[in-house]
C-alpha cells in the first residue's frame, strides 16, 4: 500500500510504502542487521521482555538523524538495561558501527535495512521516492505490542523525544 502527503522532504510530499503502524497493535516481525565481530542479526523477538525504543532515521551520515540518535544516546543512558533501543535505518551495518563508534553510541543498538527494505516495507517508513526510511520513532511494551508512535511530518525535522521518552520511562518503572 501506497501513502502519499504523510510526510515531506524538505516540503515536497513523499510517499510511504507499507502499511501504517498503529498503537495497540503487534510489532510487526523484521529481522535488521549489525555489525559487532561480523555480520549478525537482531529481531522484534530478540527485544521481548524489556520495554524497547525503535529510533527510526533515514540516514546517519546526515546531521538531523545524528542529532536524533545522539540526543537518545544520552536520554537513555540513565535507563541502562531496563529498556532495550534500536537505531534503525538503511545504512550499512558497517556504516552504522562507525558512526556510533565514533560518536560514542552506547546506550542504543544499531540496526541495518540495508537488504531488501523489509522492515521499512513492515512499519509502513519506507520513502519511495529515496529509497530511504522516514523518521520515526516508536516505543513496544515488553510484549512488543506498540504503545507509542510518531513518524515525524517533515523528514528534516527531529521527533518529539520528551513523548516518546515519557512513554519509554513509564514502561520501565
Amino acid at each position: 500500500m501506497a501513502r502519499t502527503g504523510v510526510i515531506t522532504f524538505k516540503g515536497s510530499p513523499m510517499t510511504l510504502l507499507g502499511e501504517e503502524v498503529k498503537v495497540g497493535q503487534a510489532a510487526p516481525a523484521f529481522t535488521l542487521h549489525y555489525f559487532e565481530g561480523g555480520l549478525k542479526t537482531i529481531s522484534n523477538a530478540d527485544l521481548k521482555g524489556k520495554p524497547t525504543l525503535l529510533n527510526i532515521v533515514p540516514s546517519l551520515d546526515t546531521g538531523v538523524c545524528a542529532i536524533q540518535t545522539k540526543k537518545f544516546n544520552t536520554e537513555l543512558a540513565s535507563l541502562g538495561d531496563k529498556v532495550n533501543a534500536v537505531t534503525v535505518s538503511r545504512d550499512t551495518p558497517f556504516a552504522q558501527n562507525r558512526f556510533c563508534g565514533a560518536e560514542g553510541i552506547k546506550s542504543l543498538k544499531n540496526g541495518s535495512d540495508y537488504q531488501a527494505g523489509s522492515f521499512g516495507l513492515a512499519w509502513g517508513v519506507m520513502i519511495d521516492e529515496l529509497k530511504l526510511l522516514a523518521r520515526a520513532v516508536y516505543v513496544l511494551d515488553a510484549n512488543g505490542t506498540v504503545v507509542y508512535g510518531e513518524i515525524v511530518p517533515e523528514v528534516a525535522s527531529e521527533p518529539s523525544y520528551e513523548k516518546a521518552l515519557e512513554v519509554l520511562k513509564k514502561l520501565a518503572g
